[in-house]
């Protein structure tokens, strides 16, 4: 705890900065991700309010009563105020509060907010306070897309579990074996590598595992039921987040002797994931890492069915900025963490993408996960 509120105490005197920077007095934070990046708390559902305000001064988080002793044991802000649901004389919702807090600003003060996320009701609730509204995603975005220190050793950390998942999904594919199985014993896997690290240690699973020419074409899909079969085509993807931070694994699998467009359209992804991995470096701009794994699935004919981004930030976020986008000038810094995982959907076919998460360094980029990718080491033998 003592490292997290240190560094949640460097996000926000850096956050203070960029707001007097945009004239603003305070910011107003109701996105789930941002308020762990900025207060180190999560709760497990957000369906009642939970506000952060941060002002020159102080960090306040608003919560339900239910989460007030969970919030002023793990939130790194200076105070948490809760509101009830219960009778009594105190506030059952969070306006009260948050106006309370708003009175205490300048009259007329720039409150910044996430525009594409806030409330109507909370953007109506501080311009009637006096005040006035000023978005702050693209602010508080280009402060998250480069990660300190303790970010990057949870992206890590996560990078060695997320492996260990994959390992034991992969190790689980076999004909008649169900997807929603397979998926499964990764998750035992993770769970129990993930409780020897510690009793304070949170982790979040999250993966699909579709099978078969049609499902894998589907890009997000939920497992079934439906068992693997001889001929088979298997993306497995998994994240794991430790402690809040995530990281991506994804793999190819085809089960028995590939058909020979398989291995083609296999090849073309192996080969179009190691040129974008190649590309990336500090300076170059996102749309190139992109354009490099591009490039090798036009040569191959398959342009056509490369029909998403090669990649994209990833930390509290499933997903961040920068995106690995055709149309993406921002350039690569170093301590950005990123997936990159070129894919391509061929009706008939099936669908072929790897992923991995990667650091982006002064020197080029490290691997935070590995897993073997090759067609060889994808293939499943299965009995005749």
């Amino acid at each position: 705890m003592t490292s997290q509120r240190t560094a949640v105490a460097a996000r926000l005197a850096e956050l203070r900065r960029r707001l007097a920077a945009e004239g603003a007095a305070a910011c107003l934070s109701v996105d789930p991700d941002n308020q762990t990046y900025l207060a180190g708390f999560r709760a497990l559902v957000y369906s009642r309010p939970i506000l952060l305000l941060v002002d020159a001064e102080r960090s306040t988080l608003i919560v339900p009563e239910l989460e007030q002793e969970h919030a002023r044991g793990r939130a790194a802000v200076d105070e948490v105020r809760s509101y009830r649901e219960r009778p009594g004389d105190a506030a059952t919702a969070p306006l009260p509060l948050l106006a309370a807090l708003l009175d205490g600003l300048p009259e007329g003060a720039a409150i910044a907010v996430e525009g594409e996320r806030i409330p109507l009701a909370l953007a109506e609730e501080i311009q009637r306070r006096g005040h006035r509204l000023a978005p702050f995603d693209g602010v508080l975005r280009r402060q998250r897309v480069v990660k300190d220190a303790t970010e990057l050793a949870a992206i890590r950390a996560a990078g060695e579990l997320v492996g260990v998942g994959v390992a034991a999904s992969l190790a689980a594919c076999r004909p008649g074996v169900s997807e929603l199985a397979a998926e499964a014993a990764g998750n035992g896997a993770i769970l129990e590598r993930a409780a020897a690290l510690g009793p304070d240690t949170t982790v979040e699973l999250f993966g699909m595992t579709p099978s078969g020419a049609h499902r894998t074409t589907l890009p997000h899909v939920f497992s079934t039921g439906r068992p693997i079969a001889p001929g088979d085509v298997i993306i497995h993807t998994r994240q794991v987040a430790l402690d809040g931070y995530r990281a991506e694994l994804e793999r190819t699998l085809l089960v028995g002797e590939p058909s020979a467009e398989q291995a083609r359209a296999f090849t073309t992804i192996y080969d179009a994931q190691q040129a974008a991995i190649a590309a990336v470096a500090p300076g170059v701009p996102a749309r190139a890492v992109d354009a490099a794994a591009r490039a090798v699935i036009e040569r191959a004919g398959y342009g056509d069915f490369a029909i998403h981004r090669s990649g994209h930030g990833i930390g509290v976020s499933v997903h961040e900025h920068p995106h690995l986008r055709f149309d993406n000038d921002e350039p690569l810094e170093p301590g950005m963490a990123i997936t990159v995982e070129p894919g391509i959907y061929v009706p008939g076919l099936g669908g072929f993408r790897h992923s991995d998460t990667l650091v982006v360094t002064d020197a080029g980029s490290e691997l935070v996960t590995e897993h073997p990718r090759s067609l060889e080491a994808m293939t499943i033998e299965v009995d005749a």
